[in-house]
């Protein structure tokens, strides 16, 4: 078990490097310099850069999700009565799950949010912000035992 046990959180951890990382990226590096551009420009990037971007969010919502409840139903036994433990437990896999429906709007094709991928940057904010949340309260929880 100490084996798969390493395995999950390697591959939960190494996930959320990867999808925090390219998301800090994107809002701190990509988006502004990607305005400089001429439209045309800007429009064959930003659909390169979706394309395969897309496979990543898709890829890392799916590992999140495995590794996720792995972790969390080895990680149940030894928090029995810890309210505030399973408080912020609780909290961490909402604000994921707010993430990964924004991160999934941000990269798919449905008209319905067009608004919303209009408005790319302010989408990214939000996803970044609930991603630090979820590292602080990780961190946390970590260190607390």
């Amino acid at each position: 078990m100490l084996f798969i046990d390493t395995l999950s959180r390697i591959v939960h951890i190494a996930t959320a490097i990867t999808l925090v990382g390219g998301s800090v990226f994107t809002l701190f590096v990509l988006l502004p310099s990607a305005k400089t551009l001429p439209e045309e420009a800007h429009k064959q990037l930003a659909s390169a850069i979706n394309g395969r971007w897309k496979r990543f969010i898709h890829g890392g919502i799916a590992l999140f999700l495995i590794s996720g409840f792995y972790n969390y139903f080895r990680a149940i036994p030894n928090h029995k009565g810890d309210g505030l433990y399973h408080g912020l437990l609780g909290a961490k896999m909402l604000m994921a799950f707010v993430i990964f429906f924004f991160a999934s709007v941000l990269v798919g094709r449905s008209a319905r949010f067009d608004a919303m991928r209009a408005n790319k940057s302010k989408w990214i904010s939000v996803v970044v912000f609930l991603a630090a949340a979820i590292v602080v309260i990780s961190g946390f929880l970590k260190i607390r035992g």
